[in-house]
């Protein structure tokens, strides 16, 4: 009777507001809006005017400023490794989203919002992505751990008592979940991702060509030619730095092979973490793993060669899931439509966990 009566007052508010999907990224963040598909994919970047304190750029804009601003105006990620760093300037970004996805379709009460967010997180995180997000304006927020949330996106049997395991490679964290009856069995958060492969490729560039190139840079080196294991054809990109010697400007062709000697210690460490929770979880799931494989989501699922190099290491199947990219946001959509079957698989801050007399 209850959970019918909730039901109808959820739809009854469903047509005077608007429900919201958001996976809150570190490189980049998209939003889902219920009845309208995923409507927004953008950096998760804001560009402040230091002098004023206003908020200049958010998005594409802001990330295109970076490396390219005056010293009054500076490029913020807010979101540092999944975890929020700056509470006002994440409330500044998700508010743009907000009202940008609900440019055109505005309604009389605040949107309902569901926001992935990394395993792992802390009560008190919990609690700033919540207060981030009901300060941009939403008027329910609901919070869901990344692993979960893209299990659901690529429609893995979450509900069954069978084993499923998603290596959610992000752009700060990188995600591995072992699924089974609706929850977590087993999780780890890992902060080698795409930043620390960007990393990677800045510090090699430096080392061994003596060229010093800024992240956006590497990032696009990363996505134009890294591959984990050699392909047929060597692949090659132009890279344009200062050089450290001279201090001049200066031009240098790299090739795939230098790539995967940067990045190479990083993915090895990433075996190592999916090694490590397998050998920390039931030996009947490992059963149903090894029958199911291993599946990829995230932006790091596109790196060429890493899901075969990654089955060599483990033994077990690494397949890439369906649209990787969008694989956590399309999990908060499938909560939004169905939020009384995922109740419990959502996360709770202390507030809520302390009982109220």
């Amino acid at each position: 009777m209850f959970t019918a009566l909730r039901r109808f007052k959820d739809k009854v508010l469903g047509w005077f507001s608007n429900d919201i999907g958001i996976d809150l990224g570190t490189a980049n963040t998209l939003v889902y809006v219920k009845g309208r598909g995923i409507v927004i994919s953008e950096p998760s970047i804001v560009a402040m005017n230091t002098k004023t304190g206003q908020v200049v750029a958010v998005g594409q804009v802001a990330k295109d400023m970076l490396g390219r601003t005056p010293p009054h105006i500076q490029a913020v990620q807010p979101v540092v490794d999944g975890v929020i760093s700056d509470f006002e300037v994440t409330s500044e970004l998700l508010s743009y989203l907000i009202n940008k996805a609900q440019a055109g379709h505005t309604k009389l009460l605040g949107p309902r919002v569901v926001v992935g967010v990394p395993s792992g997180i802390t009560s008190v995180e919990v609690r700033a992505v919540r207060d981030a997000a009901k300060a941009a304006g939403a008027r329910e927020v609901h919070i869901i751990e990344e692993p979960l949330a893209a299990a659901i996106g690529i429609e893995l049997p979450i509900w069954e008592p069978t084993g499923s395991m998603i290596l959610d490679i992000g752009g700060g964290t990188t995600d591995i979940g072992i699924v089974s009856l609706g929850g977590l069995v087993n999780s780890r958060n890992v902060r080698i991702a795409g930043d620390k492969l960007n990393a990677d490729i800045v510090a090699h560039m430096r080392n061994e060509f003596k060229i010093l190139v800024g992240e956006k840079t590497a990032e696009e080196i990363k996505i134009a030619i890294a591959s984990v294991a050699p392909g047929r054809e060597r692949i090659e990109a132009i890279v344009r730095g200062r050089d450290l010697v001279s201090g001049l400007p200066r031009e240098i062709v790299i090739s795939d092979q230098d790539i995967r000697n940067a990045i190479g210690h990083s993915i090895e460490e990433l075996v190592d973490s999916l090694k490590e929770v397998l050998e920390t979880t039931p030996p009947e799931i490992i059963s149903d793993v090894m029958q199911s494989g291993v599946h990829l989501a995230g932006g790091g699922a596109l790196i060429r060669g890493l899901p075969e190099h990654l089955t060599r290491s483990i033994g077990i199947p690494v397949v890439v899931a369906n649209d990787p990219l969008t694989a956590v946001v399309r999990g908060t959509s499938v909560i939004l439509d169905n939020l009384d079957l995922y109740r419990e698989a959502l996360l709770k801050s202390d507030e809520e966990l302390v009982p109220t007399e």
